[in-house]
């Protein structure tokens, strides 16, 4: 039971609650719309070619691939793959959502990528771990997959995880289920994490959470609400999949053994960024090879303002590059860099 009524994304709605409704019959009404985008494989003039393929018919999860056209005439070139999970506070939003759409577009040109971006359920109908669920079966369905595009142009064995907002707490938590579980994912081999303002919270306010407690993108109260139609019934923001800090040690011990490399991305006007630099600190005193940019601008701003966005995947395309150029020097270098980065936010 979905109505015919929306509130524009650009409004300033600073309660978050207004925008999904319970119904009697227990469905739920998203007030919260924005235009999708088709998959366009075949037009002669796009850099970046789409397609949707379905990975569970049940759950009706989907994918969408991003190809560079220069792919289609080179023989032997195979792009990293990038395995992007959309934001949205686990509830709004699709992977075809224009926004995401052009984000991803824009991504793939700009780094020299194959994208996959993952559509996966969304609660309150479907609470976590529903999300990470389906991540992890997009994984499982990629690394079995018979599409040209994936088997013909793309270097599986270069595959990170990235997402956004609670995009990147699905990757977070993602990454986490692969190095815990063991299970055999090759030829997919991920060898590393992006999580961009990846969407964290807890019971224990922080300094920024109470400075910006009024951010027209991510009240507080909404934060909140979130977070009650996200996590299982009955437990509170202090869930590990909320609050990252409550199993630091041992997951963390994780991430380190298996060798993957994290990129942790926030901004300074972002009400979640004080969580982002204790997370990045946890992160380094458990021995993760990692790396922490923090800039100006508010929560995912990168998806909306272009010029952040071009300073954005300046910063990819380095990760990306010096983990295949100098891994060994990695941790030291990223050490080094997030050290200044604590620095800026200190002063």
């Amino acid at each position: 039971m979905e109505e015919n009524q929306s509130i524009p994304m650009n409004s300033s709605v600073p309660d978050l609650r207004k925008l999904i409704v319970l119904n009697p019959d227990g469905t739920y009404t998203r007030l919260l719309h924005y235009p999708t985008v088709p998959a366009d494989s075949s037009s002669s003039l796009l850099p970046v070619l789409t397609k949707d393929i379905q990975i569970n018919s049940t759950k009706k999860t989907w994918l969408r691939i991003y190809l560079p056209r220069h792919l289609l005439h080179s023989s032997s070139n195979r792009l990293p793959l990038i395995v992007y999970y959309h934001g949205g506070s686990f509830i709004f939003f699709a992977a075809d959502s224009t926004f995401h759409h052009d984000f991803c577009i824009i991504m793939s040109q700009r780094i020299d990528a194959v994208i996959v971006s993952i559509e996966y359920r969304r609660a309150p109908e479907h609470r976590l771990p529903a999300a990470y669920d389906d991540a992890f079966e997009a994984l499982e369905f990629i690394k079995s997959s018979q599409e040209d595009w994936l088997t013909q142009f793309t270097d599986l064995s270069r595959c990170f995880l990235m997402g956004t907002s609670a995009g990147g707490n699905i990757a977070y938590h993602t990454g986490l289920r692969v190095c815990r579980s063991g299970r055999e994912l090759e030829p997919l081999k991920i060898q590393g994490l992006v999580l961009h303002h990846p969407f964290f919270g807890g019971l224990e306010r922080t300094g920024s959470e109470l400075r910006l407690v009024n951010d027209s993108s991510l009240p507080l109260d909404g934060n909140d609400f979130m977070w009650e139609l996200s996590l299982p019934v009955g437990y509170d923001r202090d869930h590990e999949y909320c609050n990252p800090m409550t199993a630091s040690s041992s997951s963390s011990k994780f991430i380190r053994e298996a060798g993957l490399r994290v990129l942790v991305l926030g901004a300074y006007g972002d009400p979640l960024i004080d969580r982002l630099v204790e997370f990045a600190k946890m992160l380094e005193e458990n021995g993760v090879m990692m790396v922490a940019h923090f800039g100006e601008g508010s929560h995912g701003v990168e998806l909306f303002d272009s010029l952040k966005a071009e300073l954005l995947f300046s910063i990819l395309k380095d990760f990306f590059t010096k983990m295949q150029l100098n891994k060994d020097n990695f941790g030291s270098d990223a050490i080094n860099k997030k050290r200044e980065t604590y620095h800026l936010i200190k002063k």
